[in-house]
């Protein structure tokens, strides 16, 4: 039998991205079909390296080709990505997708989140940069053992000086705590604090990047404002405890980014020290602090709900040493923040899909 590109396109049109709600040849995301005799072999393009599913759409893939054309069919399937990005990227044309991180509340472990789902993505294939917008207390520059670090510059076109991130464990780092001196208080008022954040995004050089991971200070202030009214945002991360009193304020931050003039696509809710893990015990549960306190804040504002991370001792120890347990390739704790750095791809996929097509 001989085997058509015009067969292969007819079978693969029958498998749907399930996010986008489209079939992957109406989607664009068939390059490069060769076949030769039983050979089929084609590049599956993806909106984002941390897709997790993949693995499913390439068995789908196969499955539809033997199903619809041919059974002896040796299909050949290359993954790549081209990472979507919002409509709007005004002034920062080369960063497709900033994500915000926030929390309602100090004390959630918001930077550690921040750091860990940064190097995640990164694993991925993905071109990542972290901005360290807390001004108040910058966490980054101690989780990446950058303390007293101190970005170099170049000179631009027109004369213009420009930031360089510093470059660790693949990610572009930028810190408000680079340009401040560890051991003393930063006493700015919030047009003084707000303009040095605007300056690590207009006068940094981040290159291309797929997404810049913004850690923002806790609660709601004039950083956020600044943040989400001056730059094209593609969507917000909202770290809880389980804890009322963190629910509250959480509800609080979750629903700022709805209000009219700032109108952020909040990408879902991650609740972190959900439960105890004894390390004896690694399959036990205690949740310590109540349970399921973010999926509820999460049905009850209608976005995804995007995983638990649990209260264990190497976590704190990882980015207390400098090297955060992302990079525990392999291990328990680094597969939950990159299955949960998927799911945040996929949504903003999701949400760029949605506003290409309004």
């Amino acid at each position: 039998m001989i085997i058509s590109s015009e067969q292969v396109l007819a079978a693969l049109g029958n498998v749907e991205d399930p996010d986008l709600k489209k079939d992957l040849v109406t989607l664009n995301m068939i390059k490069d079909l060769k076949i030769e005799d039983n050979n089929v072999s084609f590049t599956l393009e993806l909106t984002t390296p941390a897709c997790p599913m993949k693995e499913m759409l390439k068995n789908a893939c196969t499955n539809a080709i033997k199903h619809f054309v041919s059974q002896q069919a040796e299909v050949n399937i290359n993954v790549t990505s081209r990472v979507t990005k919002p409509m709007d990227t005004t002034g920062l044309k080369d960063i497709s997708n900033i994500i915000l991180v926030s929390s309602g509340k100090g004390g959630v472990g918001k930077s550690t989140v921040a750091s860990n789902l940064a190097l995640s993505l990164a694993a991925d294939g993905a071109k990542v940069g972290l901005l360290d917008a807390d001004i108040y207390g910058p966490s980054v520059p101690t989780m990446f053992d950058l303390v007293g670090a101190k970005p170099s510059a170049r000179e631009a076109e027109g004369g213009k000086t420009l930031i360089l991130p510093i470059e660790k464990y693949g990610i572009k780092i930028l810190s408000l705590g680079f340009f401040a001196d560890p051991d003393q208080p930063v006493p700015w008022r919030g047009p003084m604090a707000s303009n040095a954040v605007k300056q690590l995004f207009n006068d940094a050089d981040w290159g291309e990047l797929d997404y810049l991971i913004v850690d923002l200070p806790p609660g709601t202030g004039d950083i956020h404002i600044t943040i989400t009214q001056g730059f094209p945002i593609a969507g917000a991360i909202v770290v809880t405890t389980p804890q009322q009193v963190a629910l509250a304020d959480t509800r609080k931050g979750l629903a700022m980014f709805r209000m009219a003039g700032i109108n952020i696509p909040v990408l879902g809710v991650i609740e972190n020290m959900s439960y105890f893990t004894p390390a004896e015990l690694p399959d036990n549960k205690y949740y310590l602090f109540g349970k399921d306190g973010g999926k509820e804040l999460a049905k009850t504002f209608n976005v995804p709900f995007l995983g638990e991370i649990p209260i264990v001792q190497r976590i704190s120890e990882a980015g207390d040493s400098g090297a955060p347990v992302a990079l525990e390739t392999g291990s328990r704790l680094s597969q939950s923040f990159s299955e949960i750095a998927g799911r945040i791809a996929q949504q903003v996929a999701i949400n760029n899909a949605q506003t290409a097509n309004c």
